[in-house]
């Protein structure tokens, strides 16, 4: 398949090389359509937002209003904090600019004054590059006022978040942008009624943005027939975990995991290459921490698309593709990702903030042989306490891999079990440290 997002294509970060391979030309093609005219060609392509939700893009842009008083705002989500997701930043380095004119050419879709892009606090390397594509653009009259001779205005902020996982959430990373500490809203109202300050707002991730210039450069039907009809066009995978070439790999929805993980001859590509000794996989998380882990024989025929995982008993998520071999111990994965989800928890919800906490408790004992048979349904019990009694979906993100990994192994938890001789403890593999 052509890269489309992150084209082999040297230097293409700078704003000359950018232009000298068609860059910008879609924000004067949308310039010179009615705004309503661009939300339809992103509606009819079916693209589907990369931030985890899935949700039509072209869609969620209708629910802003068209008559408002107000200003409107466009936010484009870079918050990537979820272990096992590390696809936005390789946009931010190697191919800014489509993200650029993306965020703009919705902005006209929507008539939105005002674009903030929300990066981790962390990725201070990466902030500096997006900040200086940003400047160029400004300088080339791209960003501002009367952009490219039109009627249209619109400034591009960067933020930088403060290093919480929960501003990921769309509505905390509004209270965020605000100022105000990092709570997810009770919803509705919603943020394309009442968002940033009031007024009427859009939270669309950096994938998702850096598709919208293909699509006018393709035309809303060919997009629409790359990868899975349903969920169609490229997407990012970050592979990690036990295989030999970890990396983030452009490719059409609906490819097999398993060709994601060993490569496929047949097509011409390599992607994971194997995982190291040829060992058997024993599970894996397709879509970042969050998403329910799959047993390693369950993966066969299994499509990296939203209904493909969904119908295997998982989710696309934002595509972090976590590997684990044979010799991998499962209880101390699971105990590591709890203890995330613990300490990211904002405390506003008492299901999250208890529950994750007694969660961690519990997998403590089983990491060091001091459970009982009591304790695996003890810890069920508290994962489906959490799921669906939260504001925002962090509690159910903190339950549902506790919940796969009691459904799809639970005789890993029965071997920790406390015995009357005791035993020792096991060493932790490598894919723990890849989680901290």
């Amino acid at each position: 398949m052509e890269k489309l997002i992150l084209p082999n294509i040297p230097d293409l970060h700078k704003l000359d090389v950018y232009e000298a391979n068609g860059g910008y030309q879609m924000l004067r093609k949308a310039l010179g359509m009615k705004p309503e005219e661009v939300t339809d060609e992103v509606k009819k392509s079916n693209l589907r937002g990369r931030g985890g939700a899935c949700f039509p893009t072209g869609l969620k842009w209708t629910f802003m209003p068209k008559n408002s008083d107000k200003p409107k705002y466009l936010c484009i989500n870079g918050d990537e904090s979820e272990p096992g997701t590390f696809k936005d930043r390789q946009i931010f380095e190697d191919n800014p600019h489509l993200m650029i004119e993306g965020g703009l050419i919705a902005a006209y879709a929507m008539g939105v004054q005002t674009i903030y892009l929300y990066i981790r606090g962390e990725y201070n390397k990466w902030i500096k590059m997006v900040q200086r594509a940003v400047d160029d653009a400004y300088a080339k009259g791209y960003i501002g006022k009367n952009i490219l001779g039109s009627n249209f205005s619109t400034n591009f902020y960067i933020h930088r978040g403060a290093g919480a996982y929960i501003c990921g959430e769309e509505s905390a990373l509004m209270n965020s942008l605000e100022g105000e500490r990092g709570y997810p809203r009770v919803k509705p109202p919603f943020p394309a009624q009442f968002g940033l300050w009031g007024c009427p707002t859009t939270i669309n991730n950096v994938e998702t943005i850096a598709n919208v210039p293909l699509i006018l450069r393709m035309g809303w039907e060919a997009y629409s027939k790359i990868g899975h009809p349903k969920h169609p066009g490229p997407i990012l995978v970050g592979i990690s975990g036990h295989v030999n070439a970890p990396g983030v790999y452009e490719v059409p929805t609906g490819v097999l995991i398993t060709d994601l993980i060993y490569g496929n001859p047949s097509i011409g590509e390599k992607y994971g290459r194997g995982v190291p000794g040829n060992k058997k996989i024993k599970a894996i998380i397709p879509g970042g921490s969050s998403t329910m882990i799959m047993r390693g024989d369950a993966i066969e025929g299994v499509t990296m698309d939203a209904d493909g995982l969904k119908a295997a008993g998982s989710s696309v998520g934002t595509a972090g593709l976590i590997v684990m071999d044979e010799d991998t111990d499962l209880i101390r994965v699971i105990t590591r990702i709890t203890k995330f989800y613990y300490h990211e928890s904002c405390g506003q919800c008492t299901p999250c903030r208890e529950g994750t906490g007694w969660m961690f408790k519990i997998l403590k004992r089983f990491e060091n042989r001091e459970a009982t048979m009591e304790d695996i349904d003890l810890l069920l019990d508290v994962a489906n306490n959490i799921e669906g009694n939260t504001i925002c979906a962090l509690g159910d993100a903190a339950a549902w891999p506790v919940q796969s990994m009691i459904k799809r192994f639970r005789d890993e938890f029965e071997k920790r079990v406390m015995k009357s001789n005791g035993t020792a403890k096991r060493k932790s593999p490598d894919i723990v440290h890849a989680l901290r």
